[in-house]
């Protein structure tokens, strides 16, 4: 992993330097911060967590939110995204590039609007605590934001994603003296940085226990398509691409659809979901994926013939959702495997030699909430002030760079995004409020569905910008 240099490091701490802080600490907001939209999975679970007892601090559940006092800041980092690409890129010092100049527009207390074609900023509270929402970004990332957070005033806490989720991933299966395989789904950074495995088979040291065998996928395209970048999904399109789609195809050579598992896929073909290049009989000779739910499937068969070529005495009966993007899909992941653990050829149920009956998903999020509030109680940094509305913020490019290059959907192209450099000292994004262009309908109506709390703070923070949905009654908090 390359170092971020000394120059980027000193620019960054200057800047930080000269934000003061106006208010006490403990009435700030929280931060988190993601790659995209998938970390308001995470602070869904913040939002609607009732662990403790918010009087006593006892892991009792009393029947309110245990950050009901507390209001909170949300950025997602669309323009850089995905960060699964950059270790592949050879790039993760530019990775971590931008996951400190999140740190550091958290922590700073102005955001951008664009008027009349110019950038203006204006004010907004700076952080008292960061959740890094990103399973990457915690991977790559952390050390490098804690030693900067050591730096500014204040003592900032920071809370990651990968030991919670590891660790309620052992103690699921302690808790229902359920040895197995422990699979960790994720994007190809989050595989490779092998930061889930080392951090399982730690944890399992210290409980006494043998650690399981693990088993990683990288799910190239899930979180993008989820997103909906370019480069892995349009729903517009009605033929196959011939440039810029990087996802799994017949003829791709990285991400290859392997034709003889094509009944064991199921792909949706409804709709543009599964894009063909039919010959003149009408059959498939190339296909891409253009469906969040294909590339569930696409991926999770790949876990299992893996699993088959190198089998092992323990069946899969857990999965760590290890990108904040997929519990999104999490309805869509338990079909697919009931699915697979059910597919049978000529007799044979394939799958069940490597796959339980049951499969636990693993969501890091409630653990991240769980640990983000223990922080803030032994910090005291609980508010005690008035409330304010949560506010959200997304990364859009910064088009006045000359050099600047967008894709068709207006977004940073693959080959700029990832052709940059750190060190260069430029400011290549800006952080501006949620909108109606930045953010799509659908993605808009993805929230309401799935994560109605979050939606409804969304549509309280922009007034009527948005359609309102019905009041979020008796919510469902998590305990």
């Amino acid at each position: 992993m390359k170092k971020l240099t000394s120059f980027c490091i000193a620019t960054l701490l200057v800047c930080a330097l000269q934000a003061q802080q106006k208010q006490p600490a403990n009435n700030q907001p929280i931060g988190v911060f993601d790659s995209g939209t998938g970390g308001l999975t995470v602070l869904n679970a913040l939002l609607t967590l009732d662990y403790f007892n918010n009087t006593t601090g006892e892991p009792l559940p009393d029947g309110k939110s245990d950050f009901e006092k507390e209001y909170f800041q949300y950025l997602a980092d669309q323009a850089n995204m995905p960060y699964g690409n950059y270790a592949a890129e050879n790039k993760t010092d530019l990775l971590q590039e931008h996951i400190l100049k999140n740190v550091d527009f958290l922590t700073g207390t102005y955001y951008s609007l664009q008027k009349n074609n110019q950038w203006k900023t204006n004010n907004k509270p700076n952080v008292k605590m960061i959740v890094v929402a990103c399973n990457t970004a915690t991977a790559y990332a952390l050390p490098q934001i804690k030693a900067y957070l050591q730096k500014r005033p204040g003592d900032i806490p920071c809370i990651g994603v990968i030991d919670a989720g590891a660790k309620a991933a052992l103690q699921w299966q302690q808790k229902n003296n359920q040895p197995g395989a422990i699979a960790v789904f994720a994007t190809a950074g989050t595989v490779a940085s092998d930061g889930y495995p080392k951090t399982i088979r730690g944890f399992a040291a210290q409980m006494g226990i043998a650690a399981p065998a693990i088993i990683s996928q990288g799910g190239v395209g899930l979180a993008e398509s989820i997103d909906r970048d370019w480069a892995y999904f349009v729903d517009t399109l009605n033929t196959l691409r011939t440039t810029g789609y990087k996802g799994p195809a017949v003829s791709s050579k990285e991400l290859p659809i392997d034709t003889s598992l094509f009944s064991i896929y199921n792909f949706n073909r409804s709709g543009n979901k599964l894009l063909c290049e039919y010959d003149d009989k009408g059959a498939c000779l190339d296909m891409q994926l253009n469906d969040p739910g294909n590339y569930v499937r696409y991926h999770l068969v790949g876990l299992l013939e893996k699993m088959l070529r190198h089998p092992s005495s323990q069946k899969m009966n857990t999965l760590i959702l290890g990108c904040t993007h997929y519990p999104f899909m999490k309805d869509t992941i338990r079909v697919v495997l009931n699915e697979l653990y059910q597919y049978a050829a000529n007799g044979e149920y394939r799958y069940r030699s490597v796959l339980a009956p049951y499969v636990e998903l693993i969501d890091p999020a409630v653990e991240t909430a769980k640990e983000a509030w223990l922080a803030l109680r032994r910090q005291h940094l609980q508010n005690q002030s008035k409330k304010r509305a949560t506010s959200f913020y997304i990364s859009v490019p910064n088009t006045t760079l000359p050099e600047v290059q967008l894709q068709a959907d207006g977004w940073f192209s693959y080959q700029y995004k990832y052709g940059r450099m750190a060190g260069a000292n430029k400011t290549y994004v800006k952080m501006v409020p949620f909108d109606n262009n930045n953010i799509s309908a659908a993605t808009y109506q993805r929230f309401k569905q799935t994560i109605p709390v979050v939606y409804d703070a969304i549509v309280n923070n922009f007034g009527q910008a948005l359609p309102r949905p019905k009041p979020v009654k008796n919510i469902q908090l998590v305990n």
